[in-house]
């Protein structure tokens, strides 16, 4: 019988916020697999779990994958973990979770921490309705392309970014969003220096562009108001 594949999401800084139920499925596998073995190393360190280290990471995905394969098909269970957060989203792993899917392999993900729904729920803006564009384009012409083609989006709309790009992106939706669209820029969730800010693109542009600001954030938008009494 073939083993069974986990995705076990992993704090997004505060390691208070691992499961349970997340903990129980890493002390049970056989094998974990993480993105980087640094940081596989730390969490289960931190959280006093022995297990096995494999890698998958777009270096190796298509080997690690098969590699991976073969483990469960010899009944192995294996649970994969990203560096924070729910593995396979916007990390690697889709194409593992694709060939499990093809080869009937029994996957069960277990949900945690996670940076998308809590900036949602502050940002104030409409959540029953949203549209998640991830990260922009790296090239600056393309970036303001794309915010330019999301400017007339009419549900709240959930950008991610690299640190080192918050200023240039600030830049950009200042440019393009200007004092018209509000938005919410939630920073180092779950950390204690963990801050909330609402303003426009161009008033957070104001108070944040020039500041060397370290750390991971999402950016809400308030979707484009359609004034309907016309």
């Amino acid at each position: 019988m073939a083993g069974v594949l986990y995705l076990v999401a992993t704090p997004i800084g505060n390691a208070d916020d691992m499961t349970i139920r997340g903990l129980s499925v890493l002390r049970s596998v056989d094998i974990v697999v993480c993105e980087e073995r640094k940081e596989g190393e730390r969490l289960l360190r931190h959280y006093q779990v022995s297990k096995p280290l494999e890698t998958l990471n777009e270096h190796n995905e298509t080997a690690a994958t098969q590699a991976i394969l073969e483990l469960l098909r010899s009944g192995k269970n294996v649970a994969v973990i990203s560096d924070c957060g729910t593995p396979v989203f916007s990390d690697p792993g889709q194409l593992l979770v694709r060939k499990a899917i093809e080869q009937q392999v029994r996957i069960v993900p277990v949900p945690g921490a996670s940076s998308l729904l809590p900036a949602l729920t502050v940002s104030g803006f409409a959540i029953d309705q949203f549209i998640y564009y991830g990260w922009l384009s790296p090239k600056k012409e393309r970036r303001r392309a794309e915010l330019r083609q999301l400017q007339q989006e009419q549900r709240t709309i959930i950008l991610m970014e690299t640190p080192y790009r918050l200023s240039s992106l600030l830049r950009d939706l200042a440019d393009t969003f200007g004092e018209t669209r509000r938005c919410c820029l939630a920073f180092n969730l779950t950390l204690p220096d963990e801050h909330i800010y609402h303003d426009t693109p161009a008033g957070l542009y104001r108070t944040l562009g020039t500041k060397e600001l370290k750390g991971e954030f999402v950016v809400v938008i308030d979707g484009r108001r359609i004034d309907r009494t016309r």
